[in-house]
Parts: structure tokens; C-alpha cells; sequence
């Protein structure tokens, strides 16, 4: 299964909607789907779509659809922050991210790595929207009002770990698949928590968006675990982030370079 036979699977299935339009972008190994009527549409990663499909069949192909049905029938609707505060919040997002809509709205972000950056979304029940400009203006909201609303919401979220044990070292995930997996790496609490509770060195993975993973690194063998285990996440991920991994020291993050099978490793504090 390649990219474009995955785009004709997917597509396949949507093109019943006869105001959607289809692309195929063999550059970024990606799929566009727009609806002619709003201009607004989705860009889906193909090679994490093959790799799930790989494990689940149909049910991968079964899962993005639905995504991308309920995120279009969404942007159909006037979304209003207003009245919707115990719905915003913070999502992880990778640096090459886009920063505006595809009709160029800039959109509400900060830096938070060299990897990644943070963003802002209305939650609308089974999918969510990215907070933008316009949005702000139409309700009159300031961009820290927004801001110190979701990383509220974001602390106030569960944070159940599950835990596994690999040659000594202790790796911890949470894994809600509430959309929000990734955004609890903002809940300082919790990191401080999980901090006291690792014996060796902590580190950190945010491979997409339904996943945090937690390592207590115990030995070398630790970091080519971490490093296999983030790069099997981050290909299979709908909404993929990064494949690196940061250590976690004094509530600041460094990514962490894991050269070969040696635990040879290096790191630039950000």
C-alpha cells in the first residue's frame, strides 16, 4: 500500500460529498480535502494512515473518514468562544506546522520547543477547531484570555498512566484518546509529579497528538527503547508531532539525540 492507492481508498469513500473537492500532494506525502462552499477542508498525513492500516485494515481507512466527515460538517457551523470556555484548549503541534488557515488567517500559537509549538482549540464534541484571529475579533477575546483559559482546562484534564517495563527501565503513557494526550506535557504539576516518582533520568515524548509517554531511564538501553518506541508512535499518529524525545530536568525540556543502538545520546537546552 502506497500513498497514492491510500488517497483512492480514502477518497473512495468521501466522494459522495459532491461539494468536496480531493488533492493529492506527492510532495508532502499528504491528502486535501476541501469543501467548495467554505473554502475550509482538511490535510491528512498518508504514510501514518499505511501504517495503521497495516496493523487494523479497514478499520484505519474506517477511522480517518469519520475524522474527516465530522471535522468538515463542523466548519460548517458559526463557532463562538463565548459561552464555550470550559471547551478550550492547548494542543501540541510540530514547528513546521502552518501558522495561518488555508485562507490565510493567522492563527493563535506559541513557541514551546525547537520541535514544537502550541496551539489553541474549540472543542466541538467529535472534533475541535484551531483558534484564529478571526475568531478572536468576532468575540472580542484577547489572546491571553484565551490562553489562560486552556492551560486551565488542560490542568484540570484526568492523568492516568499505564505503565510497562522494558530491561530495567519504567516507561508511563497516557493514552485517553481525548484529543488532549499530548497537551497534558503542559500540566507542570503533573511533570513535577511524575519527576518525584522516576528513579533515574526523566524524559519525555509527545509522537502525536493521543499520546504522552513518561521514561524513567535507567540504563543505555533505556534511551534506544524510548527512541524506537517514539518513532513507531509518530508513524502511526493521525496528527503526528515529533519523533524525538526530550529530557525533563528542573521543569525545562531538552531534546534528546539518540545516535545508533549504543545509548549514545546528546542534547541543546532549549
Amino acid at each position: 500500500m502506497n500513498s497514492r492507492q491510500m488517497y483512492e481508498k480514502i477518497k473512495e469513500r468521501l466522494v459522495a460529498h459532491r461539494h468536496w473537492t480531493f488533492r493529492f500532494d506527492a510532495k508532502q506525502d499528504a491528502m486535501r480535502v476541501e469543501d467548495r462552499r467554505t473554502k475550509k477542508g482538511v490535510t491528512i498525513s498518508l504514510p501514518g494512515v499505511i501504517a495503521k492500516w497495516h496493523e487494523q485494515k479497514d478499520e484505519a481507512v474506517r477511522e480517518v473518514v469519520y475524522y474527516v466527515e465530522e471535522t468538515l460538517k463542523t466548519m460548517e457551523e458559526d463557532a463562538a468562544l463565548s459561552g464555550n470556555e470550559r471547551n478550550i484548549y492547548p494542543v501540541i503541534r510540530s514547528a513546521s506546522f502552518p501558522t495561518e488557515t488555508k485562507e490565510g488567517i493567522p492563527l493563535l500559537f506559541d513557541d514551546h520547543t525547537a520541535e514544537t509549538r502550541i496551539y489553541y482549540a474549540l472543542d466541538l464534541g467529535k472534533t475541535y477547531r484551531l483558534i484564529d484571529e478571526c475568531m478572536l475579533e468576532k468575540d472580542k477575546w484577547s489572546r491571553e484570555r484565551v490562553k489562560e483559559i486552556a492551560r486551565f482546562n488542560v490542568r484540570s484534564l484526568p492523568t492516568p498512566v499505564k505503565e510497562d517495563r522494558v530491561a530495567d527501565n519504567v516507561f508511563y503513557f497516557v493514552n485517553t484518546n481525548d484529543g488532549y494526550d499530548a497537551s497534558r506535557i503542559l500540566n507542570e504539576s503533573f511533570l513535577a509529579g511524575m519527576r518525584a516518582r522516576v528513579e533515574g533520568t526523566m524524559a519525555v515524548a509527545v509522537p502525536h497528538q493521543d499520546v504522552l509517554i513518561i521514561a524513567d531511564v535507567r540504563n543505555d538501553i533505556g534511551y534506544d527503547v524510548l527512541a524506537q518506541m517514539t518513532m513507531s508512535f509518530f508513524a502511526g499518529g493521525r496528527v503526528p508531532i515529533t519523533a524525538l524525545s526530550f529530557l525533563y530536568e528542573n521543569g525545562k525540556l531538552e531534546p534528546i539525540f539518540i545516535l545508533g543502538k549504543n545509548g549514545e545520546r546528546s542534547g541543546k537546552e532549549e
